[in-house]
């Protein structure tokens, strides 16, 4: 691997402000090649505990600091990552596998929330409040909550922790992340760019490990954890918020989705195949917010579907470092026999194969696109998490607003169209957390990212995203005239 900084390559947890080595190691691969890049130090529950630990001590002097002194460490720790944009995004690709623009793009992107949530801390503000009384004054602070911690995934594995740790250390809040073990090199190296940022020791934690149940449980259950944060399905996160449950800690969940992506007869066409290809082929269909079904309106759907696959047909397969690559491998090999279990099963049920659809090799899956896909079909219930695109004809507004309503999951949709009308309709009637209109790309850390249902709850980014890490405390002030 050609960094131009090697030390970015780091193979043990960072805990309090040290570099924590384990006898035991595990492998992190690349999954366009299956070669090793680094054997990562194994930790247990243990060096858990004591991350947690490092946290709850420094977060006194932390949160004491003034907001300007926070925001100037969290604006060099911006800096630092953009100036070290080609390393992290050469590391992330070797470890996860987009395509390397893709991966410098993540890079800007979660270094952006690091800049955004840097100029936030010098805004939380409270409120003072008309007393029922002339002898009395009511003011609202806010506080931070206290240590934090977070379990992230493989897809995003630096934009979804600088996300979190960078509301987190805005508010006050110090913070412990578990990175998934297949992505763990991207989260140590932000946290060797934090430290050289002069983030004190303690404020910034990383620990990594394959032990994701004991390690989780020291994040969900331990008494000196005032907040949980996690990104990944909702099954695992269901089963995480159970264990938060016993404390009643505070919890934010962003879960999975089941995204609808709807193109009405009015819509631009072109520019709304260009929207499935950002909002499907992105990260190889690897996101919770992907498109997951494209119901397109009867009268355009064979216009639609025509331009859709010459645009998917020219999308290159590969390894992710090399030239005028436009689809990496999925993560692991069983997430590409996944995805082509969804297609096959939903072929069978009658769906048509109209590009792509063959057995995968090694980790790799050729674009696809199936037509005549019903709702009840698997490839439409399930979140497919790979590069197949789902076509579903409809008729008429209500019938589309109620077939993609029809999912428990409430996340992301997408709709195209022209009629200003239909544009406020639409919106308002879908249940989900965010709309993407005439827009296949919504995701920036002015915005409020989360969902509904059992997508979850909390939001990341925005102004709303600081307010899941400070606790609201009112002070009654009386005898004021005595």
């Amino acid at each position: 691997m050609n960094l131009t900084d090697p030390n970015l390559l780091k193979r043990h947890a960072y805990i309090d402000g040290n570099w924590q080595r384990s006898n035991s190691t595990f492998p992190v691969v690349n999954p366009a090649t299956n070669e090793l890049i680094a054997d990562v130090s194994d930790l247990s529950e243990v060096e858990a505990e004591a991350a947690v630990i490092a946290a709850h001590i420094a977060l006194p002097n932390w949160s004491a600091k003034s907001a300007s002194e926070r925001s100037k460490l969290l604006n060099k720790w911006f800096q630092l990552m953009m100036l070290h944009q080609n390393d992290l995004a050469i590391l992330l690709t070797s470890e996860q596998g987009k395509p390397l623009a893709e991966a410098k793009g993540e890079i800007a992107y979660g270094a952006g929330y690091i800049e955004w949530f840097a100029e936030e801390a010098k805004r939380v503000y409270g409120d003072t409040i008309p007393a029922p009384s002339n002898d009395k004054r009511i003011v609202v602070i806010k506080q931070p909550v206290g240590v934090v911690t977070a379990i992230t995934p493989w897809n995003f594995p630096n934009a979804m922790i600088a996300r979190k740790a960078a509301a987190a250390l805005a508010a006050g809040c110090t913070f412990v992340v578990r990175p998934a073990s297949q992505t763990p090199l991207s989260a140590l190296a932000m946290a060797e760019l934090a430290e050289r940022a002069g983030i004190p020791p303690g404020v910034f934690n990383v620990i990594v490990g394959t032990d994701a149940q004991g390690i989780g449980k020291v994040l969900t259950q331990h008494k000196l954890v005032a907040k949980f944060t996690f990104t990944g399905s909702t099954p695992v996160g269901k089963k995480l918020l159970a264990q938060c449950a016993a404390r009643v800690k505070k919890v934010s969940m962003e879960l999975g989705g089941n995204a609808p992506f709807i193109v009405f007869d009015d819509a631009d066409i072109d520019a709304a195949v260009d929207g499935v290809i950002a909002s499907k082929y992105r990260n190889a269909g690897q996101t919770c917010v992907c498109t997951n079904r494209i119901f397109v309106q009867h009268s355009v759907l064979k216009t639609f579907a025509f331009k859709l696959a010459a645009a998917v047909d020219k999308l290159n397969l590969g390894n992710g470092l090399n030239e005028n690559v436009d689809i990496g491998p999925l993560i692991n090999e069983q997430a590409a026999h996944d995805v082509h279990s969804l297609v096959t099963e939903s072929v069978q049920a009658g769906a048509t194969v109209v590009l792509g659809g063959t057995a995968p090799v090694d980790n790799f899956y050729k674009p696809t696109i199936l037509s005549n896909v019903t709702n009840e079909m698997a490839i439409a219930q399930n979140e497919i998490f790979g590069p197949v695109s789902a076509l579903i004809g409809f008729q008429t507004e209500q019938e589309v607003i109620e077939l993609a309503n029809a999912t428990e999951f409430g996340l992301a949709a997408y709709f195209y169209s022209r009629d200003i009308g239909r544009v406020w309709r639409v919106s308002e009637a879908l249940e989900y957390g965010m709309v993407g209109i005439n827009e296949g790309i919504i995701s920036n850390p002015a915005a409020p990212f989360g969902g509904i249902k059992q997508s979850g709850f909390g939001r990341e980014g925005s102004k709303y995203g600081l307010e899941d890490y400070l606790n609201i405390k009112y002070l009654c002030m009386g005898a004021l005239n005595n």
